[in-house]
């Protein structure tokens, strides 16, 4: 009998049939599992039924792991892996423990010595920078830039730094209803001719991966309010 092992499960970046983004094989494994840590238990719940509507949600475990869960609290969940069951991560979107709460809980299952199997999905970080045309060999995710617009503008002039002397492609993210304002501001504190790629909506109906230099998308009508994106920076 192979050893239990916490799985981490990929779910789609967008509204779509998870056979077109997800091997069968992933499919089937997750039919089996019974006990989840997941972002949201109502997403997950209905992750699970378009992987397969025969599965009987009722009967299955989930204990929530998202930015509310005390760090105290995270070690009791790994308890059925303990006892010999295979466990599944889930969160909201893409890959699990990637810029996700899902990171805690494997650096536990690691120090306890659990197995630790990551399953093939889609990340829109990876995805993004595939298509923008950048420096992949090597690159920095900041995450979401700083709020306040004093320390936003000088988290540019940073990446614009490290761009030039590290030669790293940057890619951040922003709240989607932000998304028009933080190009906006890129535009009044990059310098023109600074590559801009957005990426918004991967692996969904709407898909859109362009990248133009900052001139040119200070001159061009875009709206990518409320839609997922991601956003990188490069020479």
């Amino acid at each position: 009998m192979n050893e239990c092992a916490l799985y981490l499960i990929p779910v789609p970046l967008s509204d779509v049939d998870v056979c077109s983004v997800l091997p069968a094989a992933n499919i089937a494994l997750v039919a089996k599992i019974k006990y989840f840590i997941v972002e949201n238990v109502r997403s997950a719940r209905r992750f699970l039924k378009k992987c397969d509507r025969s599965i009987d949600i009722d009967s299955l475990t989930f204990f929530t792991l998202n930015q509310h869960t005390k760090p105290e609290e995270i070690g009791a969940f790994l308890k059925p892996l303990a006892d010999g069951n295979d466990m599944g991560v889930i969160s909201e979107a893409g890959c699990p423990a990637v810029a996700d709460p899902g990171a805690a809980v494997v650096e536990i299952a690691q120090r306890k010595h659990f197995r630790v199997v990551p399953l093939v999905g889609p990340s829109s970080i990876i995805m993004s920078l595939m298509g923008s045309g950048f420096n992949g060999q090597s690159f920095t995710f900041h995450g979401y830039l700083p709020i306040d617009a004093g320390e936003r503008a000088r988290k540019f002039k940073e990446m614009e730094q490290d761009i030039r002397c590290g030669d790293r492609t940057q890619i951040f993210i922003e709240t989607p209803y932000r998304n028009n304002r933080l190009i906006a501001e890129m535009s009044q504190h990059l310098p023109r001719q600074m590559r801009l790629c957005v990426a918004s909506d991967i692996t969904g109906a709407g898909e859109k991966i362009l990248t133009k230099t900052i001139e040119e998308w200070c001159k061009m009508k875009y709206d990518y309010d409320k839609l997922p994106t991601i956003f990188l920076l490069y020479k």
